[in-house]
């Protein structure tokens, strides 16, 4: 059995990464990129255990991908690195970051290979190009690129990382304790993801699957004459409401069930329960809006939507557009991919007898493809 515990952290808000997605969840075929460097190095069988460091929003989903340890991440590096640790029992500890996307089971090997001599062990480059400091030529020679994966000894790493001052990375926390740390030559082809082109300096990722992900959602809602009636974001002439513990939109009610049908990312009681007072009487567009940012923040793209409105009251016809209109801009996608449809059940059943509205809604998705950018 392995005496290394791998820790790879995924808890970042990508936030230099200058577009809607957050880098982990670039699509590699269908696995999120997070899944896909996770896999590679557990495949290697170098590790005694692989946890993750995730945000709290993106936890639940990840889990649903693969059978990893999941660890709750902080605001920095540092803190989500000290939570995984609290998890780690082996002498040690090799940590990267998600955004190392391509390193290969050879560089593990050799970085390994120098296990106990010292108490982290760290890959660099050298700087081939000159270096200017304070307006003043300094010696590249003495300059190095630190990359991870790095390699500590976990008792070590634990001790350096108790203190408040932040680092960027493990071996300064271990220098400035007092630890020894050894210089190993890296990888070009360990470069860190941190901005849209570095994605071109990866050769070892391959372009998203083009494969359509289609979703359903369904919902009703009865009629309450002490509510004001939304339907598809759309305030209606009427003198009742819906029955909700929301506004009672059903209509965006079912689209945000398509919506996360289509991602696999649930349903909305799951997000939004009814018996949660920070969602009473609140607006679903604003419902419209999170799921939306959640889709895009992971790797989607809403391709189209088609929205059926069963009532047989009040008559909706003339409130269509509005609603496209409305609905494409919460989405992101124009007026034309947002299908409104309005029928009746001829008077049969609950809805037929005047006494609420259901609705049935699809979207369909595609996986944001970076290629493109």
């Amino acid at each position: 059995m392995s005496d290394i515990t791998l820790i790879l952290l995924a808890a970042g808000s990508s936030s230099r990464f200058e577009i809607d997605i957050k880098k982990q969840w670039l699509r590699i075929d269908h696995k999120p990129l997070w899944q896909f460097v996770a896999q590679k190095l557990q495949d290697s069988k170098l590790f005694n255990e692989v946890i993750i460091t995730s945000s709290i929003d993106d936890i639940d989903f990840m889990k649903n991908y693969a059978d990893f340890t999941f660890v709750v991440g902080g605001k920095t590096r540092q803190s989500s690195l000290k939570n995984a640790l609290k998890n780690v029992s082996t002498k040690y500890t090799l940590v990267s970051d998600i955004a190392r996307a391509c390193i290969d089971e050879e560089f593990l090997k050799f970085i390994i290979s120098h296990k106990g001599q010292a108490d982290c062990i760290v890959p660099y480059l050298n700087v081939s190009d000159t270096i200017v400091y304070n307006d003043e030529t300094i010696d590249r020679d003495k300059v190095k690129r630190v990359q991870t994966p790095q390699l500590s000894i976990t008792n070590k790493l634990i001790k350096a990382l108790d203190t408040d001052e932040e680092f960027t990375d493990e071996s300064s926390a271990i220098v400035a304790n007092g630890g020894k740390r050894k210089f190993v030559l890296g990888q070009e082809n360990a470069h860190k993801i941190t901005y849209i082109h570095d994605l071109n300096k990866l050769p070892c990722l391959s372009k998203p699957s083009n494969d359509i992900l289609s979703g359903n959602g369904f919902d009703v809602h009865a009629f309450d004459e002490n509510s004001k009636m939304f339907l598809g974001g759309v305030k209606i002439e009427s003198d009742f409401g819906f029955l909700a513990h929301s506004d009672g939109d059903v209509a965006i009610h079912a689209l945000i069930d398509a919506l996360l049908g289509a991602s696999g990312m649930g349903d909305i009681g799951m997000l939004f329960p009814d018996n949660d007072d920070a969602f009473k009487n609140i607006d679903s567009k604003v419902l419209l809006e999170r799921v939306v940012t959640k889709l895009y923040n992971f790797g989607f793209t809403i391709i189209n939507v088609d929205i059926t409105i069963a009532a047989q009251k009040p008559r909706i016809g003339k409130y269509k557009q509005e609603m496209r209109k409305v609905l494409s801009s919460i989405l992101k996608i124009d007026s034309s991919r947002v299908n409104i449809k309005a029928t009746t059940t001829e008077k049969l059943g609950f809805i037929g007898r005047g006494e609420g509205v259901g609705v049935i809604a699809n979207a369909n998705l595609k996986y944001f493809d970076w290629t493109q950018i």
